[in-house]
């Protein structure tokens, strides 16, 4: 079953042969570092403690939701317009922008779900130099400096977080160029800013002077303000602050791509200080450890959507996707910094507890010198305006709960797509892929959906099929789904310029396509070769593609094929970067720089919807995407790109999945086995082991590698492959109760140790092991060879329970797990209820109306709880219509009881309860059984003395019914 050769195109083989030059390692010389990119070196050109900016406190507007004042920049005299808000449920917001702009600065549209509910603002103080505001009931206040410009957030008497306090707000404002300083004599203006440069950054100590503040990146706007700028006239005039720009600030030249910026330099640039505060996460996406590190002396985070083949890892490089969410976690507090910008971003993170070691901190504090640990972040943005949120918490729960109410909540998935994904790049005909669905049958492996990748189309013309590969998709979908399978099928937004396609044509016709800065047409090269890409930044254009999903748009498509949206950066092979020139116009005359970071997020929108277009608005949509922006999780999932088949890329998917999960992405998984190289067959086991207990679970492969199909690794190994996969499906009800707890309260189905256990110090930095929700503590095997793990069991006074032995432990300790090929340790946390379908069969839909079996971790207390939440698994009823059922299990007083956990909903099922297996429990005299008739009936029982286990046998009452057991 290889790879049939010399069946791709001219294109394919042309990037194939790049992707494989590059699959030993990314060529970084294909993406910038801060110093290759203008506003990147400029903003982080400008040193901390000299802030020209001065807040006007007499300017003061204070309305019903808004306090309002002006910023002046004291060297150029631009003044800006800052507004500030209290928000219900402990948020503040802050934005800036210009007063009066030349021309509309771009604002983010579409990621918040709704303009979010204020708090009525109060001046409470006043005093020279200075105000203090109330944000709201929760006692927080906002104190105003003026100058130098700067903000304290306090509540109480704690100060939580210092805006602007190392003076690094830096807003480059829109102005007219100046032709006689162009780039064109750019040698003699590099002269004269080396100059500038030498001057500004010397440190001798004065007054604030031309830029080391408000233009340093002054760099870019002044070569004046080497006097003492304490008297009004000796200050530059604007004119003269901005006669020296640096060369690339209306034209910037990366290898052979020029950049031409119309608008000049408009970045914008602000720093945060959070004293109390060494642990920040966040930021996603990045190939690096959990615990962000700090950035001096290196590159700062890059947030750009990027097409990296194989990335490298511990690298603060961009990637596919950006979130612009940091958190910040101490044993005492947990905050959020949602910086809402679509361009371009870099975020450097300082810290003055950075290289320390635990001995040196404890020295400091037995010395009495130690310092508050305090961790400074700063952001960069190319353009746009700063607006950010200032998610107070205090706990993780609330940080995530105010991000959700912002940008929304994970969309509850279908069932099915709880299940295993089966893919490769490709399956070549129709004959391959029923050649793989018969392969499941006869190895008993569980799988619900089979995907396609780009060769299944005639000529990488998304939306059609290739005639003589697949003639007959439609009967192929229903083979599949007579066996209760899916298929998910690649559509990418780069559309083949081809006067013979009918995407093509229409979307050219109807001037759906992002146009060139001189109003054509924008192309560039991918996969089919010239390539045009739709404007999903216009919502016409959404509209139509959105109607393409329709049945009779989409020849040969049936209601169980869903989508892929890959290369939605968007990937342009010919393009800087990559990706697709920053001067490019979309939708509303606004650049391609401003919104970059958005175009994934619509693509998934657009796509999402479709689906759900296309059944009418019955069904929920399945959606994976490559790339994504705050707000993604609305739409479907993610995963983490092109990973190689190496056993640090198995450990890196933790970590990433983490950081996903913390930006709100629930829905994240990797590609199982690596995309790129081969995996030997420990690796691939030691894969799906970790995939099986990771929210997304797909293998999927490279097209030039070897087929891995879970069957063609030896008995052995299949063996434990299919028990991995196993193991996922008999805790899908978990998984799906833990989604939809997800969908309705924002928290992470995966998550960090830290999430669930805030003080515990030991946490703060574990990115090894993680919790499924509450009640799953799970540390995959990731050494290559490993005979066992050290487990670190959190919380003081808690027990686990070893999920394989049902042996219980006792918190906190580490704990030495040893392991065989076979084990994959997780612990289920005392005072959990955790349900199970254990009749697993060979898709999700085959087990729907399946016994349920709970497993009953008693708490040292002897108590435990826990829910299910049950619906169709497949439509919008449970919103629309109540038709669910959401059940609670108590155990305390040694009775278990269900009950209703959400009266509103209502759902038939024919589930009942199997079996119930309690954990921590003495034998019991007799076990009774009490329906909600109030009968009596005992049940038979097993008790385990060695391990405490009590095991109940057919209690037959239905999942839906209120009952109780009780032991005696």
């Amino acid at each position: 079953m290889a790879a049939a050769p010399g069946r791709r195109r001219p294109a394919v083989l042309l990037w194939a042969a790049v992707c494989l030059a590059t699959a030993l390692a990314v060529d970084r010389s294909n993406f910038k570092t801060c110093e290759q990119s203008g506003f990147c070196r400029r903003q982080r050109g400008l040193q901390p403690g000299h802030s020209p900016y001065r807040a006007l406190l007499e300017s003061l507007q204070l309305g019903p939701d808004a306090a309002r004042l002006q910023l002046v920049n004291e060297v150029t005299k631009v003044p800006l317009l800052l507004e500030l808000w209290g928000l219900q449920g402990n948020v503040t917001r802050i934005r800036i922008k210009e007063l009066n702009p030349l021309r509309p600065r771009f604002e983010v549209p579409d990621v918040l779900v709704a303009e979010p509910p204020v708090e009525r603002l109060a001046v409470t103080g006043r005093d020279e130099g200075s105000l203090e505001l109330s944000l709201g009931p929760a006692g927080h206040r906002l104190l105003v400096t003026e100058k130098p410009f700067r903000m304290d957030l306090l509540q109480g008497r704690e100060l939580l977080c210092s805006v602007n306090a190392r003076g690094l707000l830096f807003f480059e404002h829109l102005r007219q160029r100046r032709d006689s300083f162009s780039d064109k004599v750019s040698s003699s203006v590099g002269s004269l800013w080396d100059k500038i440069k030498t001057l500004f950054h010397r440190d001798t100590p004065r007054e604030p002077t031309a830029e080391e503040g408000g233009a340093a990146e002054g760099q870019e706007e002044t070569t004046g303000g080497t006097e003492d700028a304490g008297t009004q006239s000796e200050k530059p005039t604007e004119a003269t602050a901005e006669a020296a720009e640096e060369p690339g600030s209306w034209e910037e030249t990366f290898k052979t791509h020029t950049d031409t910026k119309p608008n000049g330099p408009t970045s914008v640039g602000l720093d945060f200080s959070l004293p109390g505060f060494e642990h920040v996460y966040g930021i996603p996406e990045h190939a690096d450890s959990l615990r962000l590190r700090t950035t001096e002396g290196g590159d700062p985070y890059r947030l750009y959507n990027l097409d990296v083949f194989q990335y490298e890892l511990y690298n603060p490089m961009a990637l596919y996707g950006s979130v612009p969410l940091l958190l910040a976690h101490s044993a005492r507090r947990t905050l959020g910094i949602f910086w809402l910008n679509a361009a371009e971003t870099w975020v450097d993170i300082s810290s003055n507890t950075a290289g320390k070691t635990l001995f040196g901190k404890l020295l400091d504090y037995m010395q009495g010198g130690g310092e508050t640990p305090q961790t400074d972040v700063r952001w960069m943005s190319e353009s746009g305006i700063v607006d950010v949120f200032l998610l107070l918490g205090p706990t993780p729960a609330a940080v995530a709960g105010q991000y959700a109410a912002l940008t929304g909540t994970q969309a509850l998935p279908p069932l099915f797509a709880l299940g295993y994904h089966q893919s490769r790049w490709n399956y070549n005909d129709e004959e391959d892929v029923a050649a793989v669905e018969r392969g499941f049958e006869e190895h008993a492996v569980p799988c619900d959906v089979l995907w396609l990748d780009i060769e299944h189309a005639d000529g990488k013309r998304y939306f059609t099929w290739d005639p003589s590969k697949f003639p007959r998709p439609r009967d192929m979908l229903q083979r599949l789904a007579a066996k209760k399978r899916k298929m998910v099928s690649i559509v990418d937004p780069h559309i083949k310029v081809d006067s013979g396609y009918r995407v093509h044509n229409e979307l050219r016709s109807r001037g759906f396509y992002v146009k060139t800065k001189d109003g054509s047409d924008y192309e560039g090269w991918c996969w089919p070769g010239s390539a045009a890409y739709p404007d999903f930044t216009n919502p016409e254009m959404r509209a139509w593609w959105a109607s393409m999903f329709a049945y009779d748009q989409y020849e040969g498509s049936t209601e169980n094929l869903f989508t892929w949206n890959d290369m939605n950066e968007p990937s342009v092979f010919s393009g800087p970067e990559v990706t697709m020139h920053k001067d490019a116009v979309h939708h509303g005359g606004w650049e391609h720089r401003d919104l970059h970071n958005l175009y994934g997020l619509y693509v998934q929108m657009a796509t999402a919807e479709g689906q759900i277009q296309r059944s009418g608005g019955q069904h929920r949509p399945f959606v994976l995407s490559r790339a994504f922006f705050a707000g993604s999780q609305r739409y479907g999932a993610v995963w983490t790109g092109d990973n190689a088949a190496e056993w640090e890329h198995l450990k890196i998917s933790i970590p990433m999945c983490l950081s996903f999960g913390l930006a709100g992405l629930s829905f994240c998984g990797s590609d199982v086995g690596g995309f790129f190289k081969n995996p030997e067959a420990e690796l691939l086991v030691r894969w799906y082991q970790a995939g099986a207990f990771q929210p997304f679970f797909r293998a999927h492969a490279h097209l030039d590698t070897a087929r891995r199909e879970p069957w063609l690794f030896g008995e052995e190994n299949v063996a434990l492959i299919r028990a991995a996969i196993r193991q996922r499906y008999a805790l899908l009800p978990f998984w799906y109760t833990a989604f939809y707890r997800s969908h309705r309260h924002g928290l992470p189905v995966m998550r960090p140790l830290w999430m669930e256990y805030p003080e515990d110090a030991t946490t703060f930095a574990i990115d090894d092991q993680y919790m499924i929700d509450r009640a799953l503590l799970v540390h995959p095997v990731t050494e290559q060879g490993a005979r066992g793990v050290q487990v670190y069991l959190p919380g003081k006074g808690e027990v686990w329970y070893d999920v394989a032995s049902l042996q219980k432990h006792h918190a906190p300790q580490t704990l030495y797990v040893p392991v065989t090929m076979s084990s994959v340790p997780v612990f289920q946390r005392g005072g959990t209820v955790v349900p199970r379908q254990e009749r697993v069969r060979r898709s999700t839909e085959c087990m729907r109306g399946d016994p349920f079996t709970l497993y009953v971790a008693l708490s040292p207390q002897g108590t435990a709880e826990g829910d299910l939440f049950l619906d169709d698994g497949q439509s919008f009823d449970y919103e629309t219509k109540a038709r669910y059922l959401h059940r609670q299990f108590t155990f305390a007083g040694n009775t278990l009881t269900a009950s209703s956990a959400d009266p509103r909903g209502s759902f038939d099922t024919p589930a009942w309860l199997e079996r119930v297996v309690i954990l921590g429990a003495g034998k019991p005299a007799a076990v009774v059984l009490r329906p909600a008739d109030g009968s009596e009936t005992r049940l038979d029982f097993q008790h385990e003395a060695e391990t405490s286990v009590l095991t109940l046998r057919k209690p037959g009452v239905r999942i839906g019914d209120d009952w109780a057991i009780v032991l005696r």
